[in-house]
């Protein structure tokens, strides 16, 4: 995913109404941000991300007085993160209950061999597919959906996955609650 530079935290203006300094819109959106390796992360670095993850729309400003630097500091670490690609996007935890998703599955699949990319573009546009992993062991690829209820998810196992010829066998795991990790325990 691309970072869209003008929705990173710490869009604000100082008092007189200028960019501050360490401005986040040096790179077009589109311009792949970690052509060279990501340089090594302080504490500092790790700090900053364990605060993002937690609350994307944490200004520059509330990052730096809680991880104890500049603001420009934070914007120049920020920056980094970001054209290194450690930070590939911002985006909102849904709660996917309350969203009309009220049936999520783990669905695993078998797929034929030096198929996953074509598997991986079929999976990409299913609806409600949330993570799709390349994985190890006894299945191949392991994909997370949302669906509004058990009849739709039924109907994307049985009717869409199942279409796919690259798929050999699926098996799917209902999630009966989740707990988000990242998440503020403050909030």
């Amino acid at each position: 995913m691309a970072v869209d530079r003008s929705t990173v935290p710490g869009g604000e203006r100082d008092e007189a109404g200028t960019e501050p300094p360490g401005e986040l819109l040096s790179t077009p959106v589109g311009t792949p941000a970690y052509a060279a390796p990501a340089r090594p992360l302080d504490a500092i670095d790790r700090d900053i991300l364990r605060l993002l993850q937690t609350d994307g729309r944490a200004s520059v400003r509330s990052v730096a007085e809680r991880v104890h630097v500049s603001r420009a500091n934070a914007y120049a670490r920020i920056n980094r993160l970001i054209d290194d690609g450690v930070i590939r996007g911002f985006s909102a935890r849904v709660n996917h209950e309350r969203a009309g998703h009220g049936a999520s599955a783990y669905i695993t699949l078998k797929i034929v061999q030096n198929s996953w990319r074509t598997v991986r573009e079929q999976l990409r546009k299913l609806p409600g597919a949330a993570h799709i992993a390349l994985v190890s062991g006894d299945f191949d690829v392991l994909l997370l959906v949302h669906t509004p209820d058990n009849r739709t998810l039924r109907e994307l196992v049985l009717t869409r996955l199942q279409s796919i010829p690259e798929v050999l066998s699926t098996r799917t795991l209902l999630v009966f609650e989740e707990t988000d990790l990242n998440a503020d325990p403050h909030l």
